[in-house]
């Protein structure tokens, strides 16, 4: 599960995007982006910096300054805010890429049964979290319906 900090930095980034997208787009507050997000501003200034340090938002100073976007929602990897919010993302710590460690319990890796399905479905599931960017989250998708059980409207 992705944890609470990871939902404000999305849901902060959403509200940037938004913004983002209008014809003449300001630089946001964090009280602006909090009210925007429904996020708790006492939050958003730790996350909005470690957001900011990823390169993915530029902060202002002065009466005009706020935060704002400086990559296109397409560029903005969803996997990689993940890693850089939450840390590692694999299902075990011999599968992860960033933060590789050896299972204390295990004596051989190569014939790892747990690793061996682990692996398989982690596979699966960066193969869509990698593709995953900020904008699709802003389109409405079909699939997300159907897993949330949202009945089709027309």
């Amino acid at each position: 599960m992705i944890t609470q900090k990871m939902k404000y930095a999305l849901k902060a980034l959403l509200a940037l995007a938004d913004e983002a997208a209008k014809e003449k787009p300001q630089a946001l507050t964090i009280e602006e982006i909090a009210r925007r997000s429904g996020t708790p501003k006492r939050f958003l200034e730790h996350i909005l910096l470690e957001v900011r340090n990823a390169g993915v938002i530029a902060s202002t100073r002065g009466r005009a300054g706020g935060y704002s976007l400086i990559k296109k929602p397409a560029e903005i990897s969803i996997s990689e805010l993940l890693r850089t919010i939450d840390g590692p993302i694999a299902p075990l710590p011999c599968l992860s890429r960033r933060a590789y460690q050896r299972c204390e319990d295990c004596s051989d890796e190569a014939a790892c049964r747990i690793r061996k399905v682990f692996a398989e479905v982690f596979w699966s599931y960066l193969l869509i979290i990698d593709s995953l960017t900020l904008e699709d989250m802003l389109r409405q998708g079909s699939i997300a319906d159907q897993v949330l059980g949202v009945e089709a409207q027309g």
